[in-house]
C-alpha cells in the first residue's frame, strides 16, 4: 500500500524549473536601468591593479589583433511611462572576433540598443555595426561591420571547450591597445541562472584579480590561444567570475550559421527531487531503483506533452543519460550537472529520447525539441528591443502583465512588486493553462476629468470593457466601440469590482490629456 505524501514534502521538495518561462539571477536584467552592470569589471579612475598574479601583454598573432573595443548606446523602455523611454546611456566592452568577420559579446551589452560601434584596441579606427543575431536566454550576441573590410586586420579566434582546473587568461584592453593576459584557472563547472530569471544553462566559474579598466563589461577568457568563455559576471570583491562557456556559444554559432536563429529549446516539464524514501515509495521507486525525478508540471502543448508525459511520471533516463534523484546526471567531462544541460545540447526539431516510469511501468517517450518565443507567455519573460504595448482610457493606464514591467520595483521585484501580480507570473501555467492571452491590468490613473473620483486607483487586472473579455490590449478599441448608454464599463478582478467612464468626456478629453501631461501617443497596440 502507498504511504500518502505529507503535506509537509511539498515544502522539502526543490523545484527545478526546465521550462516554464523563458528567461538566471542577476541584479540587472537586458533592459532595466543603467547600473553598474553585472557582466563587466566596474569602471574607475585610475588604472590601478588588483591585487594577485599580475597580468602580461599578449602577443599579437600575425600582426592582427584577436579582440576589439565595442561601444554601445543603449537606451530602455519607461515601464511606467509606456510613452518614452529613460535616459540613454553607454558601454563600452571588448569584443572577440570569430570566423566570417563577425564579432561574439554578451546579448545583455545591446540589449534595447540605439547605437554600436567597432573600434581597433589602439582607438585608431572606428567603425558602425548592426546587430546580426541575438539570444537574450542564452546572453550572446553576434555583431557584423558595416563595412566587412574592417574586419580584414584581426585574426578569428576558434572556440576549446575547458574543464576544472585548466588554465586560462581573461583578456582586457589598455588604452594604447595592448591586451592583458590574467592568468587564472577553472574552478567550477555547473548550470547555473543567466541574467534572465529563468534561463538554466551550463557555466564555467573562475576566480581572478581583474584590473579596473574601461571596456569592460564583456571579456573574452582564452586558453592556449582559443576561446573558452565569455565574462557575463564579475564580483570585484571576492574577484570571482562567471562564463559562457564554450560549449553553450558553440550552440549559438551552430544555430545561427544558416541566417535563421531558432534558440535553447525546453523540454516543458518541472522536476522535484526524490530523495524522500516515502515519497519514493508513494510513486513506486523500488530498490531496483536509484535515480529518478517526479514530474511536477508539463506545460500543455510542449514537447514533453506532446509526447504524452504527464505529472506524477518519474523521469529516469534522458538523451541516453540515467538520473539520479537530485535531477543530475554524469557528465563525461564536468562530472555531476542538472539534466537541463543535456537538453540544450540538441537544437530545435530535434529528437529527445526519455523513460519514465508510470504506476510501475517503464515507457519510452521521444521529445521533438521546440521552444516558445516570449511573446507565447500569458507573462511576457522579457520585453527588449520593442516598446510596450499600453493604451491611456481618459487618464487609465492600461498594460499588458509583463515581467518586464514587475522589475520597474528594482533588484528586490519578487518582494516589492504587487502581490497579485507577481502571483499570476509565477503560476500563470496553471491559471492559463491553454496560453494564448495577456493579462490586461491597470497600472495607475492620471488625473483627468474622465477620471475624477478614480484617481487612487491602481494594480488592478482588468478582467472586462464593455462586457467584452481582455485577453489581450488589441481587443480594447473593438470594447470601446460598445459603451452602453454613452458609459465605459470597465470590471477587475477584486476591488471596486467596476467602474464607469463617460464616453464622451473620454473622447474630448484625449488631446488635454496629451497636453496636460506631455503625451506624445495615447496609446501602442503593437
Amino acid at each position: 500500500m502507498n504511504t500518502p505524501i505529507s503535506a509537509a514534502f511539498f515544502f522539502r521538495v526543490l523545484l527545478i524549473q526546465l521550462m516554464l518561462s523563458a528567461g538566471g539571477m542577476s541584479a540587472q536584467a537586458p533592459g532595466s536601468d543603467p547600473a553598474p552592470p553585472g557582466g563587466g569589471v566596474p569602471a574607475a579612475s585610475g588604472e590601478g591593479a588588483a591585487v594577485g598574479i599580475p597580468a602580461t601583454a599578449v602577443p599579437v598573432r600575425g600582426g592582427k589583433p584577436s579582440v576589439l573595443r565595442v561601444s554601445v548606446t543603449n537606451q530602455a523602455w519607461d515601464f511606467i511611462r509606456p510613452w518614452g523611454k529613460r535616459p540613454p546611456f553607454s558601454r563600452r566592452a571588448v569584443g572577440t572576433v570569430l570566423k566570417g568577420g563577425r564579432v561574439l559579446v554578451t546579448g545583455e551589452l545591446v540589449a534595447n540598443a540605439n547605437y554600436v560601434e567597432l573600434e581597433t584596441p589602439d582607438g585608431g579606427s572606428k567603425m558602425p555595426a548592426t546587430v546580426e543575431v541575438v539570444d537574450y536566454e542564452a546572453n550572446l550576441a553576434l555583431l557584423k561591420a558595416e563595412d566587412p573590410k574592417f574586419m580584414e586586420q584581426f585574426a578569428p579566434l576558434d572556440l576549446a571547450p575547458a574543464v576544472v582546473g585548466d588554465s586560462v587568461s581573461a583578456w582586457q584592453l589598455e588604452s594604447t591597445g595592448t591586451v592583458l593576459a590574467t592568468p587564472s584557472a577553472l574552478t567550477t563547472v555547473e548550470v547555473g541562472r543567466y541574467p534572465l530569471d529563468d534561463s538554466l544553462l551550463l557555466v564555467y566559474r573562475m576566480t581572478v584579480p581583474l584590473q579596473f579598466r574601461d571596456a569592460s563589461f564583456t571579456l573574452p577568457v582564452v586558453r592556449t590561444g582559443k576561446l573558452v568563455g565569455l565574462v557575463m559576471r564579475y564580483d570585484n570583491n571576492t574577484k570571482s567570475a562567471e562564463l559562457i562557456p564554450a560549449p553553450v556559444i558553440e550552440h549559438f554559432l551552430k544555430d545561427a550559421a544558416d541566417g535563421n536563429y531558432d534558440g535553447f529549446p525546453k523540454p516543458g516539464i518541472s522536476i522535484a527531487n526524490t530523495r524522500d524514501p516515502q515519497f519514493r515509495r508513494y510513486v513506486g521507486l523500488g530498490e531496483g531503483v536509484s535515480g529518478g525525478v517526479y514530474i511536477t508540471g508539463v506545460a500543455k502543448n510542449g514537447p514533453a506533452d506532446k509526447a504524452g508525459m504527464e505529472v506524477g511520471d518519474v523521469l529516469l533516463r534522458i538523451a541516453g543519460q540515467d538520473v539520479d534523484r537530485d535531477g543530475n546526471y554524469l557528465d563525461p567531462n564536468y562530472g555531476k550537472l542538472l539534466v537541463s544541460n543535456l537538453v540544450t545540447r540538441f537544437f530545435l526539431g530535434d529528437t529527445m529520447p526519455c523513460t519514465v516510469l508510470r504506476k510501475g511501468q517503464r515507457v519510452e517517450l521521444k521529445l521533438k525539441m521546440a521552444r516558445r518565443s516570449p511573446g507565447e507567455f500569458v507573462v511576457d519573460p522579457y520585453v527588449i528591443d520593442r516598446a510596450p504595448r499600453f493604451y491611456l482610457l481618459g487618464g487609465l493606464l492600461l498594460h499588458e502583465l509583463s515581467r518586464q514591467y514587475l522589475k520597474e520595483w528594482g533588484a528586490e521585484w519578487q518582494k516589492k512588486a504587487p502581490e497579485e501580480f507577481l502571483q499570476i507570473e509565477r503560476e500563470q501555467e496553471k491559471l492559463f493553462p491553454g496560453g494564448g492571452r495577456k493579462v490586461v491590468i491597470l497600472s495607475g490613473v492620471l488625473p483627468s476629468a474622465a477620471t475624477i473620483g478614480y484617481e487612487n486607483l491602481q494594480h488592478l487586472v482588468v478582467r472586462q470593457v464593455n462586457g467584452v473579455p481582455m485577453n489581450r490590449l488589441s481587443e480594447l478599441p473593438d470594447a470601446l466601440a460598445k459603451a452602453q448608454d454613452g458609459m465605459h464599463k470597465i470590471e477587475f478582478d477584486g476591488e471596486p469590482g467596476c467602474i464607469y467612464l463617460d464616453a464622451q468626456a473620454v473622447a474630448e478629453g484625449d488631446k488635454a490629456l496629451q497636453r496636460n501631461y506631455r503625451i506624445p501617443l495615447l496609446y501602442r497596440l503593437e
